[in-house]
């Protein structure tokens, strides 16, 4: 099993202001997500993991970097984590971008908007790239790995619909707030949807065992009849 730790950057100036960010440059923590991700970064510091992954974007980068404090890791970074290409409505504030027709696509119809401008694209690209990355960086660091991926709240959402099962209509029912984790752990049969949306409490359930008891094959992959009970307690 591959778990993947998501972690969406913490609070920023344009989040506060009611900007809708996408790709600009020099977007960073406010105050209140400076907190967000040393907090962030004193939960998981017990967790081991094999790689911090992160959008490009400046905002991910300062909360992945919380998370590397006194890790013996270096950042890597991928494109297909970065924030989903608003294109025209990159910088706008949302409260007029709700008056545009596009807004109710993208909220009834996600799969179907393409953001308009050169350099807008579809939601539907943007869940393909990054459940893509999340899957080859999965193949890349082994079955036994625990990473984070450090990226943006839609783009989380996208792969948390996928993981679901849920078709990218949906995926406006998903909730992922600055500097929150959600967890997937990913078998040979299907993804198990572990957290979403959390932004407190003990995170030992996600330290792996010393050493792995011997299973039947498949085993990982099962879902437990009756909804077993829970993780263990260390």
């Amino acid at each position: 099993m591959t778990t993947v730790i998501l972690l969406r950057h913490g609070r920023t100036t344009a989040n506060a202001g009611g900007v809708l960010a996408g790709w600009t440059p020099g977007v960073e923590l406010d105050e209140t997500g400076q907190a967000q991700v040393a907090a962030v970064g004193r939960r998981l510091a017990p967790v081991p993991l094999a790689a911090v992954v992160s959008s490009p974007l400046d905002r991910c980068r300062q909360t992945a970097a919380a998370v590397l404090a006194e890790r013996d890791l270096e950042l890597q970074t991928d494109e297909r984590l970065g924030e989903a290409r608003y294109g025209d409505w990159t910088g706008r504030p949302l409260k007029e971008l709700v008056k545009d027709p596009m807004w109710k696509v993208v909220q009834q119809h996600p799969s179907a908007a393409v953001f308009p401008g050169d350099e807008g694209e579809g939601l539907a690209q943007t869940q393909a790239r990054a459940v893509t990355a999340v899957r080859e960086w999965n193949a890349r660091l082994g079955p036994d790995a625990v990473w984070l991926a450090c990226s943006h709240g839609d783009v989380i959402k996208a792969v948390l619909a996928d993981a679901l099962g849920l078709h990218l209509d949906g995926f406006q029912r998903i909730v992922v707030d600055p500097a929150s984790i959600s967890v997937v752990t990913y078998t040979e049969t299907r993804p198990f949807v572990v957290r979403v949306n959390d932004t407190g409490g003990d995170v030992a359930a996600l330290v792996p065992p010393k050493k792995r008891p011997r299973r039947r094959k498949g085993r990982d992959s099962d879902a437990v009849v009756g909804g077993g009970a829970g993780a263990a307690v260390r």
